[in-house]
């Protein structure tokens, strides 16, 4: 979360129970996640597409190298996650880049959690069968 001598930019990215660390470097476009390649670890072009929102959106796709530790949550969430941190990253390395990420909603966290089961119940909200008699 500091910037340093070669201008690297840290942010921490969440949805769910997703957590990314991002870490963005001007360079050449390279995306890995996990040591991965993004096309291999973002399985479908749905979740490749919302991991790289952001850069689309701040038009600076192919000029920055990102780096990601993505964990927790399922393959949504931490897509969710890595977009979450790369538009937070992005704001870091240049501030006139947050109108245009905030306007298109990619620097709030969404806190839509999973509801946790109550006691006495079968689910978060389903109940037991209810007889009169």
């Amino acid at each position: 979360m500091s910037e340093t001598a070669t201008d690297t930019f840290v942010a921490v990215g969440r949805r769910k129970t997703s957590s990314a660390r991002v870490r963005i470097t001007s360079g050449t476009g390279k995306f890995s996640v996990n040591g991965k390649d993004l096309e291999t670890y973002c399985y479908t072009e749905t979740l490749s597409k919302a991991a790289t929102r952001p850069l689309k959106t701040a038009e600076v796709e192919g000029q920055i190298d990102v780096s990601v530790n993505v964990s927790g949550g399922g393959s949504n969430s931490q897509a969710g996650a890595i977009s979450h941190g790369l538009a937070r990253a992005l704001e870091k390395m240049n501030p006139e880049y947050r109108a245009v990420l905030k306007k298109a909603g990619l620097l709030t966290r969404d806190g839509r959690m999973k509801e946790r089961k109550k006691s006495g119940q079968p689910g978060a909200r389903k109940r037991f069968q209810f007889s009169k008699r």
